[in-house]
């Protein structure tokens, strides 16, 4: 069966029930139909009183394209973790509409480890990416408005910080000339990210609450005057108005996996201009629901992990309790050598080669304080003997490795990885540690991550960068971290460059403020913020049968 007939064949329950076992009472969710709703802010804040729960982070190896199944882990280990009888729920980040018709299609998990209902939650789901989107395009408005009926804000024309937004993948939009015609404005360059990439979205993961919301709204830095001094979206009266739109959004979506177990689905940042999370709202409201909370971090560890801990954590005071690190054997057959078109082809030596990036994670993950187990997870093409190879490479590396069968088999399959991430969590044999304090001057954070993460020999920027970089940290933004943007695919800036790199310079290219959302943003190497459709996109397959179902999303 596919992911889709097998979210179709799922029985799935009235959102209610999956309300009622974690305490949430009909009064406090607003239903989306029958099987999933969002819980009113006065519920949560309600809970504040009680302890937290152990909080669990799933992240990755350097992936293949097709990504490792962090999401599939995810939701399998949330699953084993109640079939061993602990009260668990898994928190997640909501698809884009972009990778959906795009290259990697939905991201609800997979096989027997799903959450559901699956359409829904890859299409339109409760409308907050485009509540995210409007919200983004009313500042985009008010900016151009501002401008034009007088520009009292004395903004500067020629620079604009603030881009327009959509959630699509739609390279046509990258470059764009705006306000042309008599009547409308002063033309100039603009352009579009994916909604994905907009700082409201990396504001909105963020914030406590909504007043938080307003206020990280107002700091958004949506331009400079004539002097170089920055203009806040504050000048433009938007951060009412915008949070108007997301008050409905903010409030975290109830869900439930195959097997009727919680889950929140909540916003869903880029990890590479962003910091890749699900919202601090959820999260926070999980760790007082349940005992055990699961949630991932885009992208492989060098980048998910690291922003969750030193961005999301840091700032909404997380501690986490133990990690669990996803691999599959074609990823390491990848990193051992292999050509992509033969990852499915047996190949022991390379699966042992490619454990080189395996122990860089371990070893990345270990430097924050933190215990770490191996998810295997398991492909039917995988062999024995591959297997064996990522054991024995692993015995070294002092940490535990588990075999994850739970796309096929679902909780049953994780029951294994379930009680050893409990043993885990429970033991609280961790010390969490940040990477750099916030006092460190921007720069020096910036090569602390190469050097000490991506075994980078240093640093490099050309002298305009170094210049807005000494200008940030003299305007009083130095104490904020630092969010790095690069490739996924590898601890360098090259793409190709897969296993365990060393030696390499990260050349930093553009610095980004997001004040708002309380980072700094590193673009390194060549990053997309608005992703283009491959030749034969996602979208080509998908269409509504004669039934009336969606078919080809998967």
């Amino acid at each position: 069966m596919s992911d889709l007939e097998i979210a179709r064949a799922a029985k799935i329950k009235p959102i209610a029930e999956i309300a009622a076992q974690l305490g949430i009472p009909d009064s406090a969710l607003m239903p989306f139909g029958h099987t999933k709703a969002k819980v009113a802010p006065d519920f949560i804040d309600s809970l504040s009183a009680r302890p937290d729960g152990k909080l669990i982070l799933v992240t990755a190896i350097t992936p293949t394209p097709a990504g490792e199944g962090k999401t599939t882990t995810s939701v399998g280990l949330t699953d084993g973790l109640n079939r061993l009888g602990k009260n668990a729920m898994v928190c997640l980040r909501e698809p884009s509409l972009g990778p959906c018709f795009g290259m990697k299609g939905g991201a609800a998990g997979g096989g027997y480890a799903q959450v559901i209902p699956m359409e829904d939650i890859n299409l339109h789901f409760t409308g907050d990416f485009h509540a995210i989107t409007a919200a983004h395009s009313l500042l985009s408005a008010l900016l151009d408005n501002h401008i034009y009926w007088g520009n009292s804000a004395g903004l500067d024309t020629r620079r604009i910080a603030w881009r327009r937004v959509v959630d699509m993948n739609d390279r046509a939009l990258r470059r764009i000339v705006s306000s042309l015609g008599d009547g409308n404005g002063y033309a100039r360059e603009d352009g579009f990210d994916i909604t994905v990439a907009s700082e409201v979205m990396a504001i909105f993961c963020l914030a406590r609450d909504a007043a938080d919301l307003q206020q990280r709204l107002g700091r958004v830095v949506i331009g400079h005057t004539r002097a170089r001094e920055p203009v806040r979206a504050a000048a433009v009266a938007a951060p009412g108005p915008m949070t108007v739109l997301l008050k409905d959004a903010i409030m975290p979506n109830l869900v439930q996996t195959l097997e009727h177990n919680p889950a929140f689905i909540h916003g869903g940042p880029f990890a590479n201009i962003a910091h890749g999370c699900n919202s601090v709202i959820a999260t926070r409201a999980a760790l007082k629901l349940a005992d055990y909370v699961i949630t991932e971090a885009g992208f492989g560890a060098d980048l998910g992990a690291e922003k969750f801990f030193n961005i999301k954590c840091r700032g909404a005071g997380l501690v986490p309790d133990a990690v669990v690190l996803v691999a599959t054997v074609r990823a390491l057959k990848m990193h051992g050598g292999v050509a992509r078109e033969n990852l499915s082809a047996e190949n022991s030596a390379a699966v042992a080669a490619g454990c080189v990036n395996l122990a860089r994670h371990i070893e990345n993950i270990k430097s924050f304080g933190l215990p770490v187990v191996v998810a295997i997870n398991r492909f039917t093409a995988d062999t024995d003997a591959e297997l064996a190879a990522v054991r024995e490479a692993a015995d070294g590396y002092g940490v535990t490795v588990v075999d994850a069968n739970h796309w096929s088999d679902g909780g049953v399959g994780a029951t294994d990885l379930a009680a050893a991430v409990a043993k885990m969590a429970d033991a609280a044999g961790g010390k969490f540690e940040l990477t750099y304090p916030n006092e460190m001057p921007l720069w020096d954070k910036i090569k602390t991550i190469a050097t000490k993460l991506y075994r980078a020999a240093d640093i490099t920027a050309a002298a305009a960068v170094r210049r807005r970089i000494q200008d940030l940290q003299d305007s009083g933004f130095g104490d904020l971290p630092v969010c790095i943007a690069k490739t996924q695919y590898s601890f360098s800036t090259d793409a190709g460059a897969y296993g365990a790199p060393t030696g390499h310079i990260l050349p930093v290219r553009e610095v980004r403020l997001a004040a708002g959302a309380g980072f700094v943003v590193a673009v390194c190497g060549d990053i997309m913020t608005m992703p283009g459709l491959p030749k034969t996109p996602a979208a080509n397959r998908i269409c509504i049968n004669a039934r009336g179902q969606v078919e080809g999303l998967f």
